[in-house]
């Protein structure tokens, strides 16, 4: 059987990406942590890393090795925890990824009672609109909106996510509402962010258009604010003009046409099995949350 103080080693040259690191954290020398490198690699009869002068990343076996050997370190401190008569005691940190616009919304203003009901446990909320590596990383789980085709991560669906085509009523006011989905090569159209397609679905099926405006950003937050501010038509999710959409500010358009149904947000991590009790808690305080209709549908 594979030595305990190995998995642990390995796990924290891993999270490092430097044995150099590694060794100093641990008080070891870097040729003891090779060594215990080494000795893993043969016992298991396998490459874990691919080291370079330079460099230290982990193989495609190595990748697979550390996504487990995580979940039994975590399982290891939960049995321990049981056994000391802290089993229900949820400490540590928890490393979250989410979206920039949607972190800010939607979770941050909800992290409080989470927290006060677990005062032993650390949130470090990371915002970025870019898919982050979960397991380069460091992260414990990550929030995110997508349609989502990734096997190797295990997702579970929180919410869905409805986007609708809006304008403000001063935009409506000057350039009128389009008829119909041929129309709006005829208006001002805010593309995404990130410049993706608009993907919707109609009567007639699935629609794909890519808007050629004349304002390009790479902040979601910008395209909102253009288009309360009247100057074109953007595909945008409830959850973010839900209340300009109840206030009237924002006016949907082309109600028969709204964004793909395939998009959910999603709670995701590496693997279903021995995930965190931290983890898995977050998740059910977000189900609880947002489930069964989101409130901001309501």
């Amino acid at each position: 059987m594979t030595n305990l103080g190995d998995l642990e080693v390995f796990n924290l040259v891993a999270q490092c990406g430097s044995m150099s690191e590694a060794a100093r954290s641990l008080g070891y020398s870097p040729a003891v942590i090779s060594k215990r490198i080494k000795r893993l690699e043969e016992r298991l009869g396998v490459r874990l890393f691919q080291r370079t002068t330079r460099q230290l990343s982990l193989t495609e076996a190595g990748q697979g090795f550390y996504e487990r050997v995580q979940g039994i370190l975590v399982s290891l401190g939960e049995a321990e925890d049981f056994v000391a008569g802290r089993a229900n005691a949820i400490s540590g940190s928890l490393k979250i990824s989410a979206p920039t616009s949607f972190g800010r919304l939607h979770i941050a203003p909800h992290l409080k009672p989470f927290m006060d009901a677990n005062p032993a446990l650390a949130i470090n909320l990371v915002l970025s609109d870019e898919f982050t590596d979960l397991v380069a990383g460091g992260f414990d789980l990550a929030i995110r909106i997508a349609d989502l085709n990734d096997s190797s991560l295990v997702a579970r669906r929180l919410a869905p996510v409805r986007r609708v085509l809006c304008a403000s009523r001063s935009y409506i006011a000057t350039h009128g509402l389009p008829k119909d989905i041929s129309d709006l090569a005829h208006h001002r159209c805010l593309p995404a962010h990130n410049n993706d397609s608009w993907r919707l679905e109609g009567p007639d099926g699935a629609v794909t258009l890519r808007p050629d405006g004349m304002l390009v950003t790479n902040s979601s937050e910008v395209i909102r604010e253009a288009v309360i501010a009247g100057l074109g038509i953007a595909l945008r999710s409830t959850w973010d003009i839900g209340q300009e959409l109840r206030d009237g500010s924002l006016v949907q358009v082309l109600p028969d046409y709204e964004g793909s149904k395939n998009v959910s947000l999603s709670a995701i991590y590496s693997s279903r099995k021995l995930l965190p009790a931290k983890v898995r808690l977050f998740i059910d305080y977000l189900t609880t949350l947002y489930a069964p209709v989101p409130y901001w549908e309501r």
